[in-house]
């Protein structure tokens, strides 16, 4: 439950940070999975395998770095029904086309076509990282893709007149429809025109948090700190991030800098009580609840009600 409201509370971090919202999808509730858990992390590192040898296959060919390119994909799963819901979010959301599940054999398939973006050996893995993770989410397993653009007809991404600013804004309208695998790639293009936001290190931090690829995402969030030190909202993140990793110690350093610059931030009372439980001290945890409700915090009383006693 805690890295349940740890999630929500970056989401909402996010929303008000850049003054955006964020509809909620409506996922469909599976009895029975078709991708189970065990599958899902068994098969993630292969994953990344199989997007960098899909680039090197693709450079092989004559592709070159940053080239526009489009790929069509392929999921599969047990009901059409799961198909239905994953393909209707990829194409409201991530501008896909999608064709009509059918059935092959004892499964349903559905084939795609995904929009133009610009490739490296990163963007493609985070990309295809992504792919993965929403099909695990509609209890679909991602099974394919390949580039559909001719290697000896490329466009290049051409990053004159154009401005960092317009690149993340674009990085932020995928990123609020949960696309993080675009976003990733238009932060890390914004990132070329201007490597010092801070706002967009900690953007495309949190869009690779979101994928579980929470080693790339510490890297964007210490660059974040790097450049300023007294970053709250990078430091909320990062103890977070800290904290889904176990480091419960090196977790409440960023909480008590953040309380140290900020003595009235409810979210971080509220987190550091979470990270403090983990540890095993309960007082200090009931102490820091207890003063995330008196700062407002509409989370800290359920924690009371359930610990504090």
């Amino acid at each position: 439950m805690i890295r349940l409201l740890s999630i929500f509370l970056l989401a909402f971090l996010f929303s008000s940070s850049f003054s955006q919202t964020m509809e909620t999808q409506k996922i469909p509730i599976m009895n029975k999975r078709y991708f189970t858990e065990e599958d899902f992390n068994k098969k993630y590192g292969k994953e990344m395998v199989s997007a960098i040898t899909v680039y090197q296959d693709m450079t092989k060919s004559g592709f070159e770095e940053n080239a526009l390119a489009t790929f069509d994909f392929d999921f599969t799963s047990d009901t059409k029904e799961k198909l239905d819901s994953l393909a209707k979010f990829l194409t409201d959301n991530y501008g896909f086309k999608l064709k009509s599940p059918e059935k092959e054999n004892d499964l349903w398939i559905v084939e795609g076509d995904a929009i133009e973006l610009p490739y490296t050996e990163d963007n493609l893995m985070f990309w295809a990282l992504d792919l993965y993770c929403k099909g695990y989410e509609f209890d679909c397993r991602l099974n394919g893709y390949g580039a559909l653009t001719d290697p000896k007809n490329l466009t290049c991404l051409n990053l004159e007149n154009q401005t960092e600013d317009s690149f993340h804004k674009k990085g932020i309208d995928a990123l609020n429809k949960r696309d993080f695998g675009a976003a990733i790639i238009y932060f890390t293009t914004a990132l070329k025109l201007d490597p010092q936001n801070k706002t967009t290190l900690l953007a495309r931090g949190y869009c690779k948090d979101e994928i579980h690829t929470w080693k790339a995402a510490r890297k964007d969030y210490d660059k974040a700190l790097e450049i300023d030190p007294n970053y709250v909202d990078a430091l909320l993140i990062r103890a977070t991030n800290k904290d889904d990793a176990g480091e419960h110690k090196e977790a409440l350093k960023d909480y008590d800098k953040v309380i140290q610059l900020e003595p009235e931030n409810d979210l971080a009372y509220f987190n550091r009580g979470n990270t403090k439980f983990s540890l095993g001290d309960k007082k200090g945890a009931c102490e820091d609840w207890t003063k995330a409700k008196a700062l407002g915090s509409p989370y800290a009383q359920d924690r009371l009600a359930a610990e504090c006693k």
